[in-house]
């Protein structure tokens, strides 16, 4: 198995369009494929799983688009939370997390420190996430530890920046899967994913269900990964 599987849920909006529905339908049917994966990676013996779940640029969406989706985070992390900490699920969060609603964040840290005991998979959420502003978060944190004396700059090296990082601790994903037929990064991870495998898949986030993750699966065991040697 793959230790670390991100995903880009994307075509939600997409999928609502097709079948004539509203957009805030296609997040509200995302939501099962998302309680599907996560209990096919605990029973895969995955140990993370990353989820793209809310990107910095996503606050450019209508307001009304918006608010569903903080509606739905919230209250999926209400309702989500026991199963998780039954099943031994680590809730884990990246991102600019300050910026969330007040409600959002308070659910948040209700289900992060509900479960932060267990040891089983790893579901880490990326929200308001972007790959680029990890890495100047990454660089003020470092330049504030040269300022105060403690690093030196000749010290900063790649496991400075690692460490820096908010996936600080976790290994880097071994298995990208991008949703909707997309094809780009679109602004996930990019540090982390230099080796990643990357797995394509028209499928609408919506309609991804775990006989599609073992296809992915079964497409990552067939590449030989050689990280440029």
């Amino acid at each position: 198995m793959p230790g670390h599987v991100a995903i880009i849920m994307d075509g939600d909006r997409r999928w609502a369009r097709e079948r004539g529905l509203k957009i805030t339908e296609g997040h509200r049917h995302g939501r099962e494929s998302v309680r599907d994966i996560v209990r096919a990676c605990g029973q895969l013996e995955i140990k993370t799983l990353t989820l793209y779940t809310f990107s910095s640029e996503n606050w450019h969406r209508p307001r009304h688009e918006v608010a569903a989706l903080m509606h739905w985070l919230e209250e999926s992390l209400r309702d989500e939370t026991p199963e998780l900490h039954a099943n031994n699920v680590r809730l884990t969060a990246i991102g600019r997390l300050q910026a969330l609603p007040e409600k959002v964040r308070s659910a948040l840290d209700d289900a992060l420190t509900d479960t932060a005991g267990n040891t089983g998979l790893q579901l880490n959420l990326a929200l308001n996430y972007g790959g680029r502003s990890e890495i100047v978060d990454a660089c003020r944190a470092l330049a504030q530890r040269v300022r105060d004396g403690t690093l030196d700059p000749d010290g900063i090296d790649e496991a400075a920046i690692d460490g820096a990082l908010y996936t600080a601790g976790v290994a880097d994903p071994d298995l990208l899967i991008r949703c909707s037929g997309e094809m780009r990064l679109s602004n996930f991870l990019p540090w982390q994913m230099v080796y990643t495998e990357i797995y394509f898949t028209p499928v609408f986030w919506p309609d991804f269900r775990r006989e599609h993750l073992y296809e992915a699966i079964r497409n990552f065991h067939q590449r030989q990964r050689r990280f440029g040697a």
